[in-house]
């Protein structure tokens, strides 16, 4: 991404950029030549997965969210993505529109991405639950372990170098632990061997300004191991 550009986003997000001096290195891109993701041409049997996993999806009554939602959000962007987004349940557009990050949140998650050189149709993005709790509520238990399956088998066909945990509620149920998000960013954790970097929600950050710093931080972390993974 052009330098310009990249600033641009990062003011977007509320980020004071520092800018080195002419003498200093010339900047290096925070993206291995890779970031598009794996540019491996999907088999059909492959295609076909992904299209009998999200048929099943479409089809789930297996908790009771299926009897308020309005359709189920299975995940968009590219199946074949280095990149793993993955947030706590769909709201209210995205029960609406089908897609996972939409409305202001959504706009912001996408800010943040490119901040880092990364455009939606470069990762893939889903929820730990396709269906939207009524009312936005935290999810049950008993919902979290009914769409498990379906995030594990998305997890096993994407086989992504990453995992973005997107919010707390996200953060807590990847790692299986009830630890503050204060305590678990910034640092790197595992799900079924793939590495995790935990960064705030963007809804949450919508409410306080002031976080976007600690934003920018975590995506930093998840950019040096990513890298490292790239070698």
């Amino acid at each position: 991404m052009d330098n310009t550009v990249r600033l641009q986003y990062l003011q977007a997000m509320g980020i004071d950029v520092w800018i080195p001096r002419a003498s200093d290195h010339a900047e290096q891109p925070l993206l291995s030549n890779s970031v598009a993701g794996k540019n491996v041409l999907e088999s059909p049997s492959e295609q076909n997965s992904w299209t009998d996993l999200e048929s099943e999806v479409a089809k789930c009554s297996q908790c009771a969210l299926c009897e308020t939602r309005t359709q189920t959000v299975f995940g968009t962007g590219n199946k074949n993505a280095d990149w793993m987004i993955i947030g706590e349940a769909p709201g209210q557009h995205e029960d609406q529109q089908g897609k996972p990050f939409v409305g202001n949140a959504g706009l912001l998650l996408t800010e943040m991405l490119r901040a880092i050189g990364l455009s939606r149709e470069q990762v893939f993005i889903t929820n730990i639950l396709k269906c939207r709790p009524p009312g936005n509520r935290d999810p049950k238990a008993e919902e979290v372990e009914s769409c498990n399956g379906y995030l594990l088998r998305q997890q096993q066909m994407l086989q992504p170098k990453i995992i973005l945990a997107v919010g707390r509620i996200a953060a807590q149920t990847l790692l299986k632990t009830d630890s503050p998000l204060s305590k678990l960013r910034g640092k790197k954790h595992t799900f079924n061997d793939t590495p995790v970097v935990v960064v705030y929600h963007p809804a949450y950050l919508l409410r306080s300004l002031s976080e976007k710093r600690k934003a920018w931080q975590d995506l930093i972390v998840a950019m040096q191991i990513y890298n490292e993974i790239e070698g």
